[in-house]
């Protein structure tokens, strides 16, 4: 049988059209009340028919290193994007982990395409394209966009013209549902026209990040979802569900973030310029989550580590504090691109660097909810069709990541009846 091979797994050759589809902000806690409140009948017959759990995501639980291993079958020690931010320590400048020249692994998308399958990828965000899009030959039938700017797209770059005419929306304003939306019925139109055979949609999670699961407007949003969803099962795709990261309400009960602020705490106690700390989730969207995470990256002196991790472990909301050398042994990380110390926030709360650098203004008012923790990396991981005996005697062992998202998918599904 036909197949690939990319980082130690092999993929068959889909006979069917193939639906992976990263649900970012995706907790599972939205699937479980959007079905307790009968809002995604198709998400619900996958679960009951198909195939569902819970795994775990790569950590940190951010957008770019999950989405990364998912299109790369791989953790972060293999592909290089761990996060959103790093700190180059020749230069001392913070490097934004978005550029292509940064991925150190192919993709599935491109291995596939080189072989001559149609693909296509569409993302909520521009900042995910370009990696998603490395090795893509657009001259070749590929296609990579995304919703935020569908209305510049061209051959060359993207393999695609007149989005926005192709998939008869206006272009979705960024904090908004229609931006992920948007990426779905991009879906549907691109498997209804033949022109894709392995396609990956990427959401975004402006809706999660403002609304709890029970929420007015996310249950609308999960709603929707759940129609498009059903709209590419009903082609005949094999469908599959997993997404970036989960996401916690990190407010206390006056509805004010509830934050460690970890550069003022080690300059309070080991004085200023002695550390410096990177929020790894930092992008361009703070209004989404003011660049507050559970996640942070501490560079500092050897001789300061210990001390560093001593201080942080006592402070109260603070998970897990870990070297450098051991987080990357945890959470399968790249050395190279890792802090000197690593600290990890609880369910409840958020961590930031010094409080004057984050501008708290964009959250209007509303509870702090993000992630990037530890208790953000559970994740859905849902199939429209049942597995073979093979995959489903791996799935009972429990050790299933949602970077295994492409190798179900496409070797553990049954057969299309």
């Amino acid at each position: 049988m036909r197949s690939i091979e990319l980082n130690g797994h092999s993929y068959r050759w889909p006979a069917a059209p193939v639906v992976v589809v990263c649900i970012d902000g995706g907790d599972p806690d939205y699937f479980s009340h959007a079905a307790r409140a009968g809002l995604i009948p198709n998400i619900q017959r996958f679960i009951d028919e198909g195939f569902s759990t819970v795994v775990r995501g790569t950590v940190p639980s951010f957008t770019n290193p999950n989405n990364m291993s998912i299109v790369t079958g791989a953790p972060p020690a293999v592909h290089g994007i761990s996060g959103n931010f790093y700190l180059e320590r020749e230069t001392g400048e913070a490097v934004m982990m978005t550029g292509p020249e940064l991925l150190r692994s192919e993709t599935l998308l491109c291995q596939f395409a080189r072989a001559g399958l149609k693909v296509a990828a569409v993302t909520a965000k521009d900042k995910l394209r370009a990696q998603l899009g490395r090795g893509l030959d657009f001259s070749r039938g590929a296609i990579c966009f995304s919703a935020q700017h569908a209305d510049r797209c061209n051959l060359e770059t993207h393999g695609i013209t007149d989005v926005l005419g192709y998939v008869g929306w206006p272009l979705p304003d960024m904090y908004s549902a229609e931006l992920s939306l948007f990426v779905l019925e991009a879906g549907v139109r691109l498997l209804a026209d033949r022109r894709a055979h392995l396609l990956y949609l990427s959401l975004t999670d402006y809706i999660q990040h403002k609304h709890a699961p029970e929420d007015p407007a996310a249950e609308a949003f999960y709603a929707r979802m759940d129609d498009a969803i059903g709209r590419l099962a009903a082609q005949g795709a094999t469908v599959a569900l997993t997404a970036d990261h989960g996401m916690s309400d990190k407010a206390g009960e006056d509805g004010a973030p509830n934050v460690v602020w970890v550069q003022d705490e080690l300059d309070a106690a080991f004085g200023t310029d002695t550390t410096r700390v990177i929020c790894p989730i930092t992008d361009p969207f703070v209004a989404h989550h003011g660049a507050l995470g559970g996640f942070v990256r501490v560079y500092c002196d050897d001789a300061l580590v210990e001390p560093v991790i001593t201080h942080m472990r006592s402070r109260p909301g603070v998970e897990q504090v870990k070297s450098r050398q051991d987080a990357c042994r945890a959470w399968d990380l790249p050395s190279d691109r890792e802090g000197d110390v690593v600290v990890v926030s609880d369910r409840a709360t958020a961590l930031g660097a010094s409080e004057r650098d984050h501008d708290l203004s964009e959250l209007a008012g509303s509870r702090l909810r993000t992630h990037g923790g530890v208790a953000e990396s559970a994740v859905p991981f849902v199939l429209s069709r049942p597995l073979n005996e093979a995959y489903a005697r791996e799935a009972a062992r429990g050790e299933l990541r949602s970077h295994d998202i492409f190798r179900f998918a496409l070797n553990g599904c049954l057969s299309v009846r």
